[in-house]
């Protein structure tokens, strides 16, 4: 006979593409009970009306995010814009599990965050990557027992876990990484702005934050840095493309001094074994953002350019699933000391 937990979950942002992703994951989760719906514009709402998809809460009524309505459950999901989660998260019992799906405690940098976010940098929170490689270890070894988890970045993951073992075992050179994205459009957010209209969406590839200046870029590094980089520097490019969902991170590294294609090729196969949520793929199959919609999958394949020089990577997630919810569904099973493939799964919806 199997026993089961109660954990009560309250949910902020609940009418947003997050929030509703994290009701959808986490309602496969054996254990949860969902408790206050939040949100603030559409409180009063049913979530029906935001969420039609998710008909087991459809005739929940969403109200309004506050301290107090967040307060009295076991795991607390702020999915507030960056930004957001700080004010209301100082407020919660220290006793809540609180996890963040925004920006606002992922860094490490007060500088890195004044310059890419700007304002007061909230604080760090340990980081809702399990399978992070650490200097001792992964970060699935320090995530038992906490009270406040910060939700990586989408295009983090992407990045992170496609190149991170090449770096944590030497054979790629981290001071000259490029990483070109293919983005859904949901990683945007749920709102109502002309470059996100179909009319000019459909049928066009947009680049955007290019030069420097997207958001995730010291995240990345502190990523790569914890994989044991001394020194990261990173071009990173994301692109728009006509898809509701996923992310294609094709990311290259110049090959280390004296590392043959045997080495490069075992650094990934070794660092991923015994991950359930990070697969390398056979030679010569490479990742599609299909084969990962709806999993908490990311789907990895690795090569070396020897005209070039370089180490290509290419990784595949869903944005909404193994890039935020499912993290933070991830997460919470480690915090809680329950296993970490609880609720998850990785099989993708196809064509």
């Amino acid at each position: 006979m199997v026993m089961h937990m109660s954990i009560r979950v309250a949910v902020s942002g609940a009418s947003g593409y997050v929030g509703g992703e994290v009701l959808r994951v986490f309602s496969a989760h054996p254990d949860v009970e969902f408790g206050a719906l939040t949100a603030h514009s559409s409180a009063g709402d049913a979530l029906g009306a935001h969420q039609p998809h998710l008909r087991q809460l459809a005739d929940r009524t969403i109200v309004d995010t506050t301290p107090e309505n967040l307060a009295g459950h076991d795991v607390v999901v702020l999915a507030l814009p960056h930004g957001a989660s700080a004010e209301i998260a100082a407020q919660l019992p220290p006793e809540t599990l609180v996890i963040d799906c925004g920006a606002d405690h992922r860094l490490q940098s007060a500088e890195a965050w004044a310059e890419y976010y700007g304002g007061d940098h909230a604080g760090t929170w340990p980081y809702g990557m399990p399978e992070l490689i650490t200097p001792t270890g992964h970060q699935r070894d320090v995530l038992p027992g906490t009270t406040r988890i910060a939700v990586p970045g989408c295009n983090v993951t992407a990045v992170t876990l496609g190149l991170q073992p090449g770096v944590a075992a030497g054979v790629v050179d981290p001071t000259d990484v490029v990483a070109v994205l293919a983005n859904g459009y949901s990683g945007a957010g749920k709102k109502l702005a002309v470059p996100y209209l179909a009319s000019e969406a459909l049928g066009s590839a947009q680049p955007y934050a290019v030069g420097g200046s997207h958001r995730h870029i010291p995240e990345i590094i502190q990523n790569l840095t914890s994989a044991g980089a001394a020194d990261v520097r990173l071009s990173f490019t994301p692109t728009l493309v006509p898809m509701s969902r996923g992310i294609l991170a094709t990311v290259t590294a110049p090959l280390a001094t004296g590392v043959n294609v045997e080495a490069v090729r075992a650094a990934w196969e070794d660092a991923y074994a015994d991950e359930p949520f990070v697969h390398l793929l056979p030679e010569g199959q490479w990742p599609t953002t299909a084969a990962t919609l709806g999993a908490n999958t990311c789907l990895v394949q690795v090569a070396v350019d020897g005209k070039a020089g370089r180490v290509v990577v290419v990784s595949a997630i869903d944005n909404l699933v193994k890039g935020t919810a499912g993290a933070a569904l991830q997460s919470m099973n480690v915090a809680l000391g329950l296993p970490e493939t609880t609720g998850l799964t990785t099989i993708g919806v196809a064509p």
